[in-house]
């Protein structure tokens, strides 16, 4: 055999090693994408995710990646896509918007996002099974309609955004006025895997025009008659926290299994009527309360600065209006109502509807609330 005929050898026998790597690594990687997938709890499937932006936008915003995670219901979807508007067009930080929504309005959602003013928004869109909250949530059957599953979408964080350590939850009727970075390096005490905004800290209860703002506390979302309540020997008097905005330290979620623990007091819930009678509020704020009851750090109440949806007056002045970071329209009248207080702040940001399905549920809105 001559020598060029063993060189052609050793090349074709080189060549199907490689081959051979290259099939195994594949295979390997196909191994671990299935792990990683089966990981996530069925109903919290990622459905989509936009690519990099371009590295023009790159280059004018700041490498650190904040994940911004925001419920979207297909009758509130205009009020999420205004408060993600506002984030995005006030900081030069790399927000990445983490969406959860129901499956029916994937479509609709995906249509408004094509809009010009969004289109270099990067986000992921995750579809929210109710199934997940069986047993933990006593649906009245008289009301169906009032069953909101996504308000408990932010008690599972560390399945939505598994691979971030830390995340900022909002609410769908909130406006951002400042640059969010500020919010997401909130300090966390060591040991508290959440930091939210006290019901009774001081700043709205200073600037309120009418009265001295919303002052709630834990006997207002907690039956104390019960047993199981009184056991945990957590004082009436304590103020209560606002779960609308807050900041998440999801490596102490995970290592304190809070979302198991959340779980627990719904269902007990469900079978015992933990929850007050008189609640002041949602009932996904009475599990946060237990489980974060002295164990959580707090935020500047400059970024909640809450019940602009209250009433239909203006609670605050203009002036405060102006200088808060964050306005929550917590509470029955919606910013995207006719009769809401500092509607126009809220219009600022407000991208229209592609579909007008959204024009149609404002009109019905406040044809309700002229009632």
């Amino acid at each position: 055999m001559t020598l060029r005929k063993v060189n052609i050898s050793i090349l074709i026998v080189a060549v199907v090693i490689f081959l051979l790597v290259i099939h195994h690594n594949f295979l390997s990687l196909s191994d671990f994408l299935r792990r990683e997938l089966s990981g996530i709890p069925l109903g919290l499937q990622p459905i989509d995710f936009i690519p990099e932006a371009p590295q023009r936008l790159t280059d004018e915003r700041n490498d650190q990646e904040i994940s911004v995670v925001i419920a979207a219901s297909d009758e509130r979807l205009g009020g999420a896509i205004a408060a993600m508007n506002s984030i995005y067009q006030n900081t030069r930080s790399n927000v990445v918007f983490h969406i959860v929504t129901l499956n029916d309005t994937v479509d609709h959602l995906r249509m408004w996002l094509r809009s010009p003013l969004l289109k270099n928004m990067r986000y992921r869109i995750l579809d929210f099974d109710p199934h997940v909250l069986e047993g933990k949530v006593q649906v009245d059957p008289q009301k169906p309609d009032t069953f909101k599953p996504l308000t408990f979408a932010r008690f599972y964080l560390p399945s939505l955004v598994p691979h971030a350590e830390k995340v900022i939850y909002v609410d769908d009727d909130v406006i951002v006025q400042d640059d969010i970075v500020e919010l997401y390096n909130t300090p966390l005490k060591p040991g508290h895997a959440a930091a939210f905004s006290d019901d009774c800290d001081s700043t709205s209860s200073k600037v309120a025009v009418r009265g001295a703002g919303n002052q709630y506390n834990y006997i207002g979302f907690l039956d104390y008659k019960k047993e199981t309540i009184r056991k945990l020997a957590m004082k009436a008097n304590t103020c209560s926290f606002n779960p609308g905005v807050f900041v998440a330290n999801l490596t102490e979620w995970k290592l304190q299994n809070i979302t198991k623990q959340l779980e627990k007091w719904m269902a007990l819930n469900v079978v015992e009527e933990l929850y007050s009678k008189t609640l002041a509020g949602s009932i996904t704020t009475p599990p946060l309360l237990i489980v974060f009851y002295k164990q959580h750090s707090s935020i500047d109440p400059m970024w909640n600065v809450r019940h602009l949806g209250s009433s239909a007056g203006k609670r605050y002045s203009p002036q405060f209006v102006e200088a808060a970071k964050l306005l929550h329209w917590n509470g029955h009248f919606k910013p995207w109502g006719r009769t809401a207080s500092y509607a126009e702040v809220w219009e600022k940001w407000y991208v229209p509807d592609p579909t007008g399905k959204f024009n149609l549920i404002r009109r019905h809105l406040e044809a309700y609330e002229a009632k």
